[in-house]
């Protein structure tokens, strides 16, 4: 029996809808990318969420590696993989570009970040006075040399004029990550942190440093030559640039960037 007119139309879109579809999706999967990202620890876990909202909407998947700035910048002078680097100052982004590492004109400040003093014991930091008072075995900074972070910790004791009292109590992480783990394992009683790596917590005590005992801690990112010409790369740093990124860096306690 020959098939009618409309049997044939239904057959036909039935076998080519499929195909179309199929077509679609392997052409997403052939463009989707990874970008490889070096991360200043004090961005963790904002990096971690603007991640999975920049996968979620482009399809190219952010691979990150964490650290110290100055730990990491050494790496990518060693050639290492990376094609993003997310910093924590503008020193070394800025030194990425005159080296030849990065890409002219892709320099740009995406945030700025603020330290806090912190412990896990609700009773324990009041202020400056806390300081001080010294009433302390150990106060956790990041490695001031490697970390701008721990540098901007230094800044601020000096400023109190406690640095030279605290100097025989102070343990250094590697990073601002180290920095916490220390007061958060209990292995000094309070710390010199990220406003980020707190900033969604309830419990401890906490004093916000004010902005004008240390320098603003202008945190550069830059496009790297390795992923110059890889479009999740170009995508990312964009992506970071955007309203969508901005919400994460403000809900970590991150200032505006430029």
């Amino acid at each position: 029996m020959p098939q009618s007119p409309l049997r044939t139309r239904i057959w036909s879109a039935a076998t080519w809808f499929p195909a179309v579809l199929f077509a679609v999706m392997l052409s997403t999967v052939a463009k989707a990318a990874d970008v490889k990202v070096a991360v200043a620890a004090n961005f963790t876990e904002a990096a971690k969420e603007i991640g999975y909202l920049f996968e979620k909407e482009t399809g190219h998947k952010a691979v990150f590696s964490f650290g110290s700035t100055g730990q990491l910048y050494t790496q990518i002078t060693q050639q290492a993989p990376f094609e993003v680097f997310i910093a924590a100052d503008q020193a070394r982004p800025e030194k990425a570009v005159k080296e030849g590492f990065a890409v002219p004109d892709s320099r740009f400040t995406y945030a700025t970040g603020k330290i806090v003093l912190f412990s896990k014991n609700p009773d324990f930091v009041k202020g400056e006075a806390t300081l001080k008072d010294g009433k302390f075995n150990k106060i956790a900074i990041a490695n001031p040399k490697t970390a701008p972070y721990g540098a901007a910790a230094v800044e601020a004791m000096k400023a109190l004029g406690v640095y030279d009292d605290l100097s025989d109590k102070i343990v250094q992480g590697n990073n601002i990550a180290q920095t916490y783990q220390f007061v958060d394992s209990d292995n000094a009683e309070l710390g010199f942190v990220a406003l980020s790596q707190v900033a969604a917590k309830t419990e401890g005590s906490r004093w916000i440093v004010p902005e004008d005992l240390y320098a603003t801690i202008a945190q550069d990112a830059v496009l790297l030559r390795g992923g110059e010409k890889n479009e999740a790369a170009v995508a990312f740093v964009k992506f970071l640039k955007g309203p969508k990124a901005l919400e994460v860096k403000e809900k970590f306690g991150y200032g505006a960037g430029k």
